[in-house]
């Protein structure tokens, strides 16, 4: 009994290793053609993600940009003034405070893209959040098409990925939370 315990442990321990190498070996990468869209949201949490979006939203790239999860504190001007965003900012970009975390991102961005009537949306974050960011907003928004555009995050290198224990537990980290996203979000539609 003891050891038939033990063997089925070390194989749950054994597909769950396999199952985050595979997670981690699926990230998606920044497509080589930015698809049409009709708007963009950008999901806050690094300066990448967001200085890509507004490049993406100035140079025509959807109708409209929402930047989603933005403290209470930062003004749009604030924004704009750290982004160097261009005249489209002014008229066409929208700052989201509501929400804390992805499933109030996808909230949000759900809100906004129903107000708006787009059925088309740019989706940019870190290559590492996006599957997750993906679950949270096909839960939240089924009719809408998604098209991730995942960035490159400052100072986190995926490369050799497993050769640097910060970013391992990154990694792990976020494997972790995107099964308890799938859970949750399978539970909801049931």
């Amino acid at each position: 009994m003891i050891r038939g315990f033990f063997t089925a442990t070390l194989l749950l321990l054994l597909a769950y290793g396999l199952s985050f190498v595979l997670f981690v070996s699926l990230l998606p990468m920044t497509p080589a053609e930015v698809p049409k869209a009709d708007g963009i949201v950008v999901l806050t949490g690094g300066g990448t993600r967001l200085d890509r979006a507004d490049d993406l939203f100035e140079s025509g790239v959807g109708k409209r940009l929402l930047i989603s999860g933005v403290d209470q504190t930062i003004s749009k001007r604030t924004l704009k003034n750290l982004l160097h965003g261009g005249p489209r900012f002014d008229c066409c970009a929208d700052v989201g405070y509501s929400a804390e975390d992805t499933h109030g991102n996808a909230q949000e961005a759900a809100n906004w893209t129903h107000r708006h009537g787009f059925n088309r949306i740019l989706l940019v974050t870190a290559r590492y959040h996006m599957p997750r960011s993906l679950q949270e907003f096909s839960s939240a928004m089924p009719r809408v098409t998604l098209l991730p555009y995942p960035v490159e995050q400052d100072r986190i290198d995926l490369s050799d990925w497993w050769r640097r224990p910060r970013t391992i537990f990154l990694l792990h980290r976020e494997y972790v939370k995107y099964l308890a996203s799938l859970v949750t979000t399978q539970m909801a539609r049931a």
